[in-house]
């Protein structure tokens, strides 16, 4: 046997023994209490505080370059301030909450309890590689369940370092990171819930797999997010908000504006304030602020993107004053495309890189009817002022979420949830939605002393009619 086979055959046989350590933990120990789980969300936030300089360096590694600055604003803040946001509201999460009782139940009791679902499955991609592995992770554990975690085959640096750190935090039997496991052998087991980070066509392969245990899955997609500037909106400002979600992680963000609906007439503007923006932010697409395509693959889809939309007469413009493809660091510079079609790559799949395709419009009507005609995106991007188009907009399109004259930031609300609709994903976490997500919300009944339902016991005679027909007449 090889030593990569040794090392494969060693992870799963890991993976097979903390599996069945939190499933028995789970069983034995279904409920832990508010002061259990405080004390995990403490020691992800000990983790995270402690060593973010290794984080950082770690993830830098996976990419080839992203700076720390990226790295602290896109994936460890967004920890640290989900730990505290949890911590502020578990305690009243986890109360049970009464409900109401019929009049012809009088005396008895109604109530829910969020109880912890179990073991969570949690695979997640390289692109927010602490973010989308440790996000889902606090709101499960913060429910009360056990966590495993898989990370992605570009993100082994980051994930030997979480695997260590985790370890010397937490016990197997509830919180662990399994570096070198395959998605396909991480997912095929009898999880209590599974969550899901990635492309939609492998989305349906989990979920297929998940179906043989009937397993809740929370699957977050991608697709192609439109951003709409609208006739009202100052184009300036537009392009300072629309780059910057463009740009950040070099594009290579699922909620990332896809392409863009300008004014017809309006292009040559837009694109005149977008090469002022990104220049002045990096100068070159050699900027070490300028985060590397994840791999060659990679670099090379969006290097053949480009070169497709130019064959079928796109027009492709540079919104850096200086630097061209570099294949050797993967650099892609930030480019906008203008003049395409539907027949082309660039407008058929999710682009996930620093491309920018444009298309113009006379009226929101056909933007809306495009939008429609397309799968439901992840993110929906609307920029104007002027409160009936933001409505129309609105509630003439679904998408998983929407950002009014911004782009990305829905994702980054915790009092808020995040998921996808349709082929954008199923499900959500943040906020209170992430803790319910991750509980089985368990109806518990209890009668009264004396138990009304048995007036209406056989055998049916006068007394049955005379209570059921005040049943019909109050609706009780």
């Amino acid at each position: 046997m090889t030593n990569a086979a040794l090392h494969i055959a060693e992870e799963l046989s890991r993976i097979d023994k903390v599996f069945n350590k939190q499933r028995t933990a789970s069983r034995s120990q279904p409920y832990p209490s508010y002061q259990e789980r405080l004390d995990a969300l403490n020691k992800i936030d000990k983790i995270l505080m402690e060593n973010m300089d290794a984080i950082c360096a770690a993830v830098n590694a996976d990419f080839g370059n992203r700076c720390p600055q990226e790295t602290k604003l896109l994936d460890i803040s967004q920890m640290t301030s989900a730990v505290a946001y949890h911590k502020k509201h578990l305690k009243k999460w986890m109360k049970p909450e009464k409900r109401h009782v019929g009049l012809n139940f009088l005396g008895a009791k109604n109530q829910v309890i969020p109880q912890p679902k179990g073991v969570v499955g949690v695979v997640s991609p390289w692109n927010y590689p602490l973010g989308l592995a440790f996000g889902p992770s606090i709101a499960a554990l913060a429910a009360g369940n056990r966590v495993i975690v898989k990370m992605a085959a570009n993100s082994q640096n980051l994930c030997r370092l979480l695997d260590k750190l985790v370890s010397a935090e937490f016990s197997d039997e509830q919180f662990a990171v399994i570096p070198g496991v395959r998605a396909s052998e991480f997912t095929d087991r009898p999880w209590d819930h599974f969550v899901f980070t990635g492309s939609p066509n492998t989305g349906k392969t989990v979920m297929e797999t998940a179906s043989k245990y009937l397993t809740p899955v929370t699957l977050e997609l991608g697709g192609k997010s439109p951003t709409i500037i609208a006739k009202d909106y100052d184009l300036r400002t537009a392009a300072e908000r629309i780059l910057w979600g463009k740009c950040v992680n070099s594009g290579q963000t699922c909620t990332a504006p896809d392409y863009l609906f300008l004014p017809r007439g309006k292009a040559d503007e837009f694109i005149r304030y977008a090469q002022a923006v990104v220049s002045e932010r990096y100068g070159s697409a050699d900027s070490r602020d300028f985060t590397s395509i994840i791999d060659d693959k990679s670099f090379e889809r969006i290097a053949h993107t480009v070169e497709d939309a130019s064959q079928q007469g796109a027009r492709t413009i540079r919104l850096v004053s200086k630097g061209e493809p570099n294949a050797k660091d993967r650099k892609y510079p930030p480019t906008a495309v203008l003049d395409v079609t539907d027949n082309m790559l660039i407008m058929r799949d999710e682009i996930f890189g620093p491309l920018l395709p444009i298309k113009l419009y006379d009226s929101l009507d056909e933007v809306i009817e495009y939008i429609n005609a397309g799968e439901r995106p992840l993110g929906l991007y609307l920029f104007s002022n002027d409160k009936k188009t933001q409505e129309k907009v609105i509630y003439n399109t679904l998408s998983g979420g929407v950002c009014l004259n911004e782009t990305l930031l829905h994702a980054a609300q915790h009092d808020m949830p995040f998921g996808g609709v349709g082929n954008s994903g199923m499900g959500h976490y943040h906020g209170k939605e992430g803790f319910l997500e991750f509980s089985k919300i368990r109806p518990v009944f209890q009668q009264a002393r004396k138990s009304g339902i048995l007036m209406l016991a056989p055998p049916y005679g006068k007394r049955y009619e005379k209570l059921m027909n005040l049943v019909f007449k109050f609706r009780l």
